[in-house]
């Protein structure tokens, strides 16, 4: 998808009632964990915020993805947006959001123009309560990988999320007495999941509304 035109949609698509949950479902490792879909978070729960970057490169719609690095953590190895934990100074999510992309790809906050935000999900193996934020850049980022968070960065198209092929399952070993079978996105020979597929699904969905 072009460029402009997902921004246009996106930028009607959110005045709108979201999917919501009901898009996360579809994305959902099985069997679902419906206590993540429960109003009443535990009251200890973390805020926190990604961020969905929308550039264009030579017309088309980009946006990118990380690859955390292995280490002794529930999201180790796994794609993931960029964004992290809502700090004290933060004056709101949405601060939070371009924060962190900027310390973990580069991205510069001035040059993000934010549309919204997605519906939050909460993470139960993190005790994290996510907000998705949508913004747009005019000109494609130069992006810096921070080292010790990030692996390395993903760069792919809208065009590409859309596509039929890419939405795929298989059966995932959390653990040798724990297996899911997981919807999962196929992107650059990665195995995206878990929250970020659930996000990525109610983008699809907004997408898929406003064409």
């Amino acid at each position: 998808m072009e460029f402009l035109e997902v921004i246009e949609i996106l930028k009607s698509g959110l005045k709108n009632p979201l999917p919501g949950i009901d898009a996360h479902m579809v994305m959902s490792p099985r069997p679902i964990n419906m206590a993540r879909f429960n109003p009443e978070r535990p009251k200890n729960h973390r805020k926190g915020a990604v961020l969905l970057l929308f550039y264009p490169d030579q017309g088309e719609a980009f946006f990118p993805l990380i690859k955390r690095p292995v280490y002794e953590g529930v999201h180790s190895g796994q794609i993931a947006l960029p964004g992290g934990k809502m700090e004290e100074e933060d004056p709101d999510l949405i601060h939070t959001a371009l924060r962190e992309a900027s310390e973990e790809v580069g991205v510069n906050p001035d040059k993000v123009e934010v549309i919204g935000t997605m519906t939050d999900l909460y993470i139960a193996p993190s005790n994290f309560l996510v907000t998705p934020v949508i913004g747009f850049s005019t000109l494609k980022p130069n992006f810096i990988p921070e080292e010790k968070e990030v692996e390395r960065i993903i760069q792919t198209t809208v065009r590409h999320l859309t596509s039929p092929e890419v939405k795929k399952q298989k059966t995932l070993e959390i653990s040798k007495s724990f297996r899911l079978d997981t919807p999962y996105f196929d992107i650059d020979q990665e195995v995206v999941w878990g929250a970020t597929a659930m996000i990525l699904g109610e983008l699809l969905q907004i997408l898929e509304k406003g064409k």
